[in-house]
């Protein structure tokens, strides 16, 4: 199949995808949104909401749609990396054999990442970036494709381990979950206080997300969109002669090269999901604030002043 046709067959899929999931998911659609285009991307996300928002349930309904093994680790200060790693054993043979651990996966979910100390949560980072795991000096691949959706929670912060910086950019996207209207959560008790059960169909396998991939990464940019991506994360760092007032005022930290390497790179499934053939400007604008928002950080000055991160962020499209 041609490159054209694929995408052309992709968008009429993830129409159907989108409707697979709200049998189960109520509302939500721009969470969902940039879930997908996360796993299309072979990027990571991290979800942050309250708890009760159904960020479990619809992991677990978005991996079921896309045809993907899923597991999920509840992180706890007691986790140890070889809880999610797995470790070595001793088997009936007297031979020192592997068992895998959860990390071994399609979809992972690393619930409320920020309960565990540094030593587990630095355990994540190698099979996040390199999609790889090293035990006892052995490396085991992971499965194709790998996504590792991680939730937090904003409100609760005694007893927990922020993520550093170097872990926060690793994840393409940081995506705020919010409470729903009132008709989506009258639909919601609607539809968990009965017996029904939702059966979700799968439409993907993982060779096709791997192929989907591949091709969105093929995908023609223009120079201008690039340079506009690579000048818009130039204006977020406040030693930046390009940076403006705006910036130099209220942040005291901007965002790395890896920022722009997710704009593009989202861009272009943006632009695949919404049947182009090559993004533009306001393809970069679209995917600017989730890929943004956990990788600037503000001053006291804007904290005083009640400057939310989306608001500098949308100042500066």
């Amino acid at each position: 199949m041609s490159d054209v046709r694929l995408l052309e067959n992709f968008v009429a899929k993830h129409k159907s995808l989108k409707s697979e999931i709200s049998k189960v998911i109520v509302g939500q659609e721009k969470v969902i949104d940039q879930i997908l285009l996360s796993v299309f991307s072979g990027g990571h996300s991290l979800l942050i909401g309250v708890p009760g928002l159904a960020k479990t349930l619809m992991v677990n309904t978005i991996s079921k749609a896309l045809g993907l093994d899923f597991k999920r680790i509840q992180f706890t200060p007691d986790l140890m990396p070889s809880d999610i790693l797995g470790s070595e054993i001793l088997n009936e043979k007297r031979e020192f054999q592997f068992i895998k651990g959860p990390v071994f996966t399609n979809i992972l979910l690393a619930d409320e990442i920020n309960r565990t100390p540094p030593k587990t949560q630095a355990a994540l980072l190698e099979a996040m970036q390199e999609k790889s795991v090293t035990v006892a000096g052995h490396r085991y691949h992971l499965d194709s494709p790998y996504f590792v959706l991680a939730t937090q929670n904003p409100i609760e912060q005694e007893g927990t381990y922020p993520l550093p910086e170097a872990q926060l950019d690793r994840f393409m996207f940081a995506i705020n979950l919010e409470y729903p209207t009132f008709e989506e959560e009258v639909n919601v008790v609607k539809n968990t206080t009965t017996d029904k059960q939702y059966d979700v169909q799968s439409l993907f396998t993982s060779a096709e997300i791997s192929e989907i991939q591949q091709v969105i990464r093929k995908m023609p940019v223009a120079n201008n969109v690039i340079e506009y991506a690579v000048k818009l994360v130039g204006k977020t760092r406040p030693n930046s002669e390009a940076a403006p007032e705006l910036v130099k005022n209220y942040l005291d930290w901007g965002a790395g090269p890896r920022a722009s390497q997710n704009l593009i790179l989202a861009a272009k499934t943006h632009a695949a999901v919404n049947g182009k053939f090559s993004p533009d400007k306001e393809n970069v604008q679209a995917v600017a604030i989730g890929i943004l928002r956990h990788r600037i950080i503000k001053n006291y000055k804007a904290e005083a002043e009640g400057l939310t991160i989306e608001t500098l962020i949308k100042e500066l499209l």
